[in-house]
């Protein structure tokens, strides 16, 4: 999991270089779904609609040579698969990207 937030806040990071801007990290339980949800935000520039399909795929990147591998998201999204969750993503041009991860939560063990 840690793995996981370093990539998404490092990506936001980059993505806001040139402006500035603001990065949050949330959670919440939804208790009738049996879920935790994380969110990872940030106002910055936005992923172009025709790139938000492609940006979990393996080595697709939008970064400059040199400066990123394609690998990040692609490592998140199996990661977040192998722990039973969802990884989805919304976002905007000029309004922020945000992921949102779904995981499983399982009750505490009775003693």
């Amino acid at each position: 999991m840690q793995q996981v937030l370093l990539n998404l806040m490092n990506n936001a990071i980059d993505a806001m270089e040139n402006r500035g801007g603001e990065l949050t990290i949330s959670t919440r339980s939804e208790f009738k779904e049996g879920v935790i949800v994380i969110e990872v935000s940030d106002n910055g520039p936005g992923i172009p609609e025709a790139n938000l399909s492609r940006i979990f795929e393996p080595f697709f990147t939008t970064k400059p040579v040199g400066k990123g591998t394609g690998l990040g998201l692609s490592i998140c999204y199996g990661i977040i698969q192998k722990m039973g969750g969802q990884i989805d993503v919304k976002s905007g041009i000029d309004s922020g990207t945000t992921f949102y991860i779904r995981l499983p939560v399982q009750d505490p063990p009775v003693s």
